[in-house]
């Protein structure tokens, strides 16, 4: 077998070294030949994993669920008491709000252990099933050793009769379904793995009070700080602050001198709302320092919280949103919802026109992690600006400042690799810290390889650039969204849909912007 690759100790290579075997067995000339190839089959590992023992941890995890029953009942039955109008916690949270928070926030791990119980329990059985049909497979293996007998010596080689060809060829048949069986094995529990390790990552993120690790705030600020959410939205869907922030801003707040913890305790206490806390926080996760915070909190302190939801959450996600509305006439989905601020779009060039598309997306980016940045595009520089027309001025004048730090091509146009990474690591790592490294994806298999690493940024609120292309040209969007087995694109079209793991390993993220902008060929992911 020329070029062959030893065993590796991944589930991808596994596969991949099994379907290359399942080549090689299928036109096997020799005897010794299908003998090596065999043992070179029998010499990969099973399908990994302990069934009985995952069984056990997800039985352990379902328990959990009629513990967080009775808090929750607990909890209600507190909320029912009809409590009084009194403060609580460092920052004046009232006590009703925050027993509401704590059921919420008691249903969420409730959601989670049954999440992560039921992700252990599918994988114990995938693994289970996948274990049995290798064993089926190296069973076939081992009929196909028996016919064949043993090795031929060099002269042997030379000639084969009739009854010995017959017996390769009947090898040679056992040998492919085998084979064919632990590789079906492989795949399915490479695949078995890839899902649970995405929906236990996914439950991890919803255990969202516990991800602010600061003791500089009562349980009860933080509680409150992770339930909020944006105004008017399906809060589950809008948290102001996303698993990551809630990480650094807790990190950051701990980093504080006792001056700056004080003044920052002040002005969450001084806040008009939850909204208004929860941006507060956002804004030193984002890694504004408490003076920035400052003067940030004069400009919208005491603001309702649609205008702070209009001003500082570029993108929000409407409940039916995943709903299946089949597509358009041009390929796209019909269900798409668009970016605004009045009934001004997050759009590249303000009208759609600009070939800006890697700046634009960049922009929206950066504005969703950052409400500062999303204040002096919508607010302008006093911050209390509401005029669409005036935004769109900043907009656009943002986009053509970041494309030609990213030295984009003229005329609004284009945006090479190297660009793209710098403004990705300068605008997007700006506010989160981290590092973003491109993956060229020439693949369905090096798409697959990266998709884990793009679910786990995106659900814990850090945006992932992916750029996009068909026969006559290529488009910049960004990931910014996950649930389940679906990932939510923002098009700096100004439009965000979902599309499918499924389509995105595929080829056929088309459904995002024109139907035919399909082939995701890179992505940028944080490190």
């Amino acid at each position: 077998m020329t070029g062959f690759m030893g065993p590796v100790d991944t589930p991808a290579g596994r596969r991949a070294w099994l379907a290359r075997l399942r080549e090689d067995i299928s036109r096997a000339g020799s005897k010794n030949e299908l003998l090596d190839l065999i043992d070179s089959a029998l010499s990969v590992s099973e399908p990994e994993g302990d069934p009985a023992t995952l069984e056990s941890l997800g039985k352990r995890y379902r328990d959990q669920v009629d513990n967080a029953g009775g808090v929750h009942d607990r909890v209600r039955r507190v909320a029912g008491k009809g409590l009084p109008e009194v403060w609580v916690g460092d920052t004046s949270v009232l006590a009703s709000d925050a027993v509401s928070a704590a059921g919420r926030a008691v249903s969420q791990m409730a959601e989670a252990f049954q999440g992560g119980a039921n992700a252990l329990l599918r994988l114990a059985d995938a693994v289970a099933d996948a274990q049995r049909q290798d064993a089926a497979g190296r069973g076939r293996m081992a009929q196909a050793k028996s016919t064949l007998g043993g090795r031929d010596g060099f002269f042997d080689d030379l000639h084969e009769d009739d009854e010995e060809e017959w017996d390769r060829l009947t090898a040679r048949i056992h040998a492919s379904d085998g084979i064919d069986l632990m590789h079906k094995a492989a795949v399915a529990a490479e695949e078995a793995a890839r899902v649970a390790a995405r929906d236990l990552n996914k439950w991890a993120t919803e255990a969202r009070a516990g991800k602010m690790d600061t003791g500089q705030l009562t349980a009860v600020d933080r509680l409150m700080l992770a339930d909020t959410g944006a105004a008017n939205a399906p809060t589950e869907l809008n948290e102001i602050l996303s698993s990551s922030d809630l990480e650094r801003a807790g990190h950051r707040m701990n980093r504080l001198g006792a001056a700056d913890e004080a003044a920052m305790e002040r002005m969450l206490a001084r806040a008009g709302s939850p909204q208004e806390r929860a941006y507060l926080m956002k804004a030193l996760a984002a890694g504004h320092g408490v003076k920035e915070i400052e003067t940030f909190q004069g400009k919208i302190n005491g603001k309702d919280p649609e205008w702070l939801r209009r001003h500082l959450t570029p993108v929000v996600t409407a409940g039916d949103s995943m709903d299946d509305e089949g597509l358009a006439d041009d390929g796209s989905n019909n269900n798409k919802d668009t970016a605004l601020f009045h009934d001004q779009a997050w759009i590249q060039g303000g009208d759609g026109s600009e070939g800006t598309c890697v700046a634009s997306s960049t922009v929206t980016a950066r504005a969703m992690l950052d409400p500062v940045y999303a204040l002096g595009l919508t607010g302008g520089p006093s911050g209390q600006e509401d005029d669409p027309e005036a935004f769109r001025e900043r907009l656009v004048a943002e986009q053509h400042r970041l494309h030609e730090e990213g030295d984009g091509g003229d005329g609004w146009n284009g945006m090479g690799q190297e660009g793209q990474e710098r403004i990705a690591d300068s605008t997007l790592g700006g506010a989160t810290g981290d590092d973003y490294r491109r993956h060229d994806l020439d693949s369905a298999d090096d798409r697959r390889a990266v998709l884990d690493d793009v679910q786990r940024a995106v659900a814990e609120g850090r945006p992932v650039p992916v750029d996009v292309s068909d026969d006559e040209g290529a488009h910049a969007m960004m990931i910014i969204g996950q649930e389940g087995d679906m990932l939510q694109i923002y098009n700096p079209w100004g439009t965000t849909t979902w599309v499918s793991e499924d389509d995105f390993v595929n080829g056929d993220v088309g459904k995002a912007s024109n139907g035919e902008l399909d082939n995701a060929y890179q992505v940028y992911v944080p490190r």
